[in-house]
């Protein structure tokens, strides 16, 4: 018999195993242990066989949640309450979770599996207490993680806003959704999209700072991307398309063609001038464009709108011609002139020479300013090339038609200063009508270097009309003609050779200045500084001058304190000589005399040699 039991085949042992194992029921672990007497069997009364506890050990392992462990594990909601939410986690007992955890996702149902933490094993009542935000969080990084890597589309509740955006919760992270990527459009108003939940892209992770950054415009502009190709691949110039108004800002709108943005400049917009293209258009207004002109791969569009209505000087009246008075509005002012707007859409130019019949220098900005209401007489008018300009001055009278009668040559006048140049000063007689003083004509005795120096703009000032060019439209004016020359009286009273007492006033190059008046300054040099004693005149010694050189055209006098004394000395020196030399004639010899002269020599030299 033992040699037959040691003949049967292996496979079949393990073929008669495995159908015991089929063959054996598996028993409920749940009803094993509602059925089964602890009591007896802690007091050795009904004895288990080791098999059977072995069996119930692994099925407990397998089908119960060890508490102590604090692995996160997964859930079932069997119950919902006002506040919280009661979850089956295959324990001896179900778990409590308040439903603040579940803020994100309001729409939690009995049924819904959760992840959970065990937070605490038992507490006072013997509840045992989960908690789903600690299990998110351990869980979270992962998902998110997976999510960047696998490009997965995430949903996530937007909690408030922020600078810059909005604070979004996914999988339990705070994460951050710039004002930028929430959608394809500008949003001006953030809180509509507060408390709602949305479908994001995990864009950016930071791991050391542990920073997250969604966003809602990449999943949006997937979706487009193929819409915007198909649009790209259609367009054409000349092609109008409907539009939707998507941004303003000072030179231009941005349109939004369905995925495809475009640009109307602000000179696009409308045939008239405007400041501003919210003049025009507003935001989220529907419009129809006309597409101008497009790169080569269409990414930069331009659009236009004024192209869409007939050009305003093709509708302009046949019946305005030239020498017509219109009336328009001051749209811009420019330094040479100001555009006026004579109908919606066209424009005429008044030049600032046109403004006035004064020919000095002038702005325009001093005749009209921008919103006037002005008339004027079309000057030029070319329809081809759309030009026209305009002159204010024609509706009144040219001053200069009776310039000969009213301002002849010797008739003194009042003017105001209206200008200063380097050379002179611009005086307006009357609106239109300027003449010129020379820098030379301002004064008979002062050196002036500047006009400045003599006279203010705005000042009242007396004038003589020197001459007179009607065809050259000039008059040339002087100042100090109007009052007596000084100088014909001082080329008499500080004539060549008079003497006249003064005070150095200042020492300067090669001599110094006295003051005899307040016209009369004269220049003394150096070598006529010396005194009688040698030494020379210095700042503030009083002394006399004698006038060595008076010229009235150049109004230059020169003085000198040294020829005083040198011209006594020369006139003592000629007289001496002149006494010398009459005494000298009365001591000379006669003839006879010095006969008698040479005898008594002779007589004499006659006893010495005796």
């Amino acid at each position: 018999m033992a040699e037959e039991k040691a003949t049967v085949p292996v496979e079949e042992t393990e073929v008669a195993k495995q159908e015991e194992k089929v063959a054996a029921p598996v028993q409920d672990p749940k009803e094993f242990l509602e059925n089964f007497d602890w009591e007896k069997y802690e007091q050795g009364i009904e004895r288990v066989e080791d098999s059977k506890l072995q069996e119930f050990e692994k099925l407990v392992a397998e089908n119960f949640v060890d508490t102590a462990d604090e692995e996160v594990v997964t859930g079932k909601v069997v119950y919902l309450t006002e506040r919280e939410a009661i979850i089956d986690i295959n324990a001896k007992s179900e778990g409590v979770i308040s439903l603040n955890e579940f803020r994100y996702n309001p729409d939690l149902k009995v049924g819904d599996k959760v992840e959970v933490l065990i937070d605490i094993r038992e507490d006072k009542s013997g509840q045992l207490v989960l908690s789903h935000r600690k299990a998110r969080t351990i869980m979270a990084w992962d998902r998110v993680n997976k999510a960047h890597d696998n490009e997965e589309i995430v949903s996530g509740f937007v909690k408030c806003r922020t600078k810059g955006g909005m604070i979004v919760d996914v999988f339990g992270i705070e994460a951050f959704l710039p004002g930028s990527q929430i959608d394809v459009k500008p949003i001006r108003d953030y809180d509509q999209y507060v408390g709602k939940n949305m479908e994001f892209k995990v864009v950016k992770i930071n791991h050391e700072f542990k920073n997250v950054v969604v966003s809602h415009k990449a999943l949006i502009e997937a979706d487009i991307e193929e819409q915007k190709k198909e649009i790209i691949s259609q367009l054409e110039k000349g092609q109008v398309l409907e539009g939707v108004v998507k941004n303003i800002t000072s030179y231009g709108v941005f349109i939004d063609l369905g995925g495809v943005d475009g640009l109307v400049h602000i000179t696009d917009l409308s045939w008239s001038r405007i400041n501003h293209p919210n003049e025009v258009v507003e935001l989220d207004q529907k419009l129809n464009v006309v597409i101008l002109d497009f790169d080569e791969n269409k990414s930069r569009i331009q659009l236009g709108m004024k192209q869409l209505e007939k050009h305003p000087w093709e509708a302009l009246s046949d019946e305005i011609k030239i020498g017509d008075k219109v009336k328009g509005k001051v749209v811009v002012i420019a330094d040479y002139g100001a555009f006026i707007e004579v109908v919606e859409g066209v424009e005429g130019l008044i030049h600032v020479s046109e403004m006035s019949w004064s020919t000095h220098l002038r702005s325009a900005q001093d005749f009209v300013k921008v919103g006037d209401e002005v008339e004027a007489v079309v000057l030029t008018l070319d329809r081809e090339d759309r030009k026209m300009s305009l002159g204010i001055k024609q509706l009144t009278p040219d001053p200069w038609t009776d310039i000969t009668s009213k301002y002849p040559v010797g008739s003194r006048h009042k003017g105001i200063v209206r200008n200063f140049t380097n050379f002179g000063v611009f005086v307006e007689m009357e609106e239109g009508i300027d003449g010129l003083i020379y820098i030379s004509d301002l004064s008979w005795t002062k050196k002036i270097k500047h006009p400045s120096e003599f006279v203010n703009v705005g000042d009242t000032i007396d004038i003589e009309v020197l001459e007179l060019d009607v065809d050259g439209r000039k008059l040339s004016l002087g100042h100090k003609q109007t009052t007596e020359n000084p100088w014909d009286k001082y080329e008499s009273e500080f004539a060549l050779g008079s003497v006249h007492k003064a005070t150095i006033s200042d020492i300067v190059d090669k001599g110094a200045t006295i003051e005899f008046n307040e016209d009369i300054i004269a220049f003394v040099p150096q070598r006529h500084l010396e005194k009688e004693d040698g030494k020379k005149l210095g700042k503030g010694e009083e002394a006399e001058f004698k006038i060595i050189e008076f010229n009235k055209d150049f109004k230059r006098v020169v003085a000198s304190h040294t020829a005083i004394f040198k011209e006594e000395e020369v006139r003592n020196v000629k007289a001496a000589q002149k006494r010398a030399s009459k005494a000298a004639d009365e001591a000379k010899p006669t003839l006879g005399d010095a006969n008698d002269a040479l005898q008594a020599l002779k007589d004499k030299m006659e006893a010495n040699d005796n």
